[in-house]
């Protein structure tokens, strides 16, 4: 007999149902372009003189060969090879494969800074069209299997730690309650002192999710890495490039957000940071349906009583 199955909402009403699956894409570097802009500043002379060919011929790069895009950019084969696999590809092939998709379906760069003499309709012009391009370029960037992966680590943890500093402590905030919501055994460590003495007792028994924007804040590096050291699973929300954090992450769930000289802290990287949660998530409670459904359901007559 079919059982008829209660539809799924990880917010507040339990009342969308389930989306169908859907198989992840087969390409592993997006938004290379993206890429480039959020990492050119890390990179050494070599690095930025490689990328900003990169980044002005684009479509004369994807009928080029390694020693071609070499000699051009009076560098040498293994450092554009190493570029490549500074932006996630296997190498130089890789990056042309997705450089000729791209070109296909063209990005538009709006990233733009905001200018003093802005008048406000075009500071909401570039802010509202920048945090829309951070999302798309989130989700071309944001790996299925890494995604997977956390899920995974999550729901074979006995206790789950969040740990977050400054603007990413909010975002900590929302992933612990949402992930009360579904059930899960959660702890939240917001303040420094806490983070480094919860993380410490943490053992193989327990997974840590650690958001932070620039992956360098010392606070959440140190943590993470006691936490590491003390056996826990370790997954980071991070945006994409080089950063210390990363070092001690078995996870790594990339945004990618670019900020501005105006809009350092800005929304952008907190946006990309909760649609990587709101993903996290769905994934979580669709693992164990039944009981997160459940839960939901006691949750929100729970929450019930606080409104009038």
């Amino acid at each position: 007999m079919k059982r008829n199955r209660t539809p799924l909402s990880v917010d507040a009403n339990p009342s969308l149902a389930p989306p169908a699956s859907a198989e992840a894409p087969g390409i592993q570097v997006f938004a290379v372009l993206a890429r480039i802009q959020t990492m050119w500043s890390s990179l050494g002379p070599v690095g930025q003189r490689i990328a900003d060919f990169i980044l002005k011929n684009p479509r004369e790069v994807v009928h080029m060969s390694v020693s071609e895009v070499a000699e051009r950019t009076a560098s040498s084969e293994g450092s554009v090879v190493g570029l490549c696999k500074n932006l996630g590809a296997t190498g130089f092939q890789q990056i042309k494969i997705a450089l000729a998709q791209e070109l296909v379906r063209p990005v538009q760069f709006i990233h733009e800074d905001l200018d003093p003499q802005d008048k406000a309709t075009a500071v909401i012009r570039k802010i509202f069209q920048s945090n829309v391009q951070t999302l798309h370029d989130t989700e071309a960037t944001l790996d299925a299997k890494a995604m997977e992966r956390a899920v995974k680590l999550f729901r074979q943890a006995e206790r789950i730690e969040i740990y977050g500093i400054g603007s990413s402590a909010t975002i900590a905030e929302d992933a612990h309650y949402r992930m009360l919501r579904i059930g899960l055994n959660v702890k939240l460590a917001v303040d420094s002192h806490v983070q480094a003495i919860s993380a410490s007792l943490t053992d193989a028994k327990t997974a840590v999710l650690t958001i932070s924007h620039s992956g360098s804040s010392h606070e959440t590096v140190t943590a993470t890495r006691l936490a590491k050291e003390a056996g826990a699973s370790t997954v980071c929300i991070t945006n994409f490039g080089k950063s210390p954090l990363q070092a001690y992450a078995d996870v790594l769930l990339f945004t990618m957000a670019r900020e501005t000289h105006f809009r350092t802290e800005a929304m952008t990287s907190r946006l990309a940071q909760l649609a990587i949660i709101d993903v996290l998530i769905a994934c979580l409670a669709l693992s164990d349906y039944d009981t997160s459904v459940r839960t939901l359901r006691q949750t929100f007559d729970v929450l019930s009583l606080k409104r009038y």
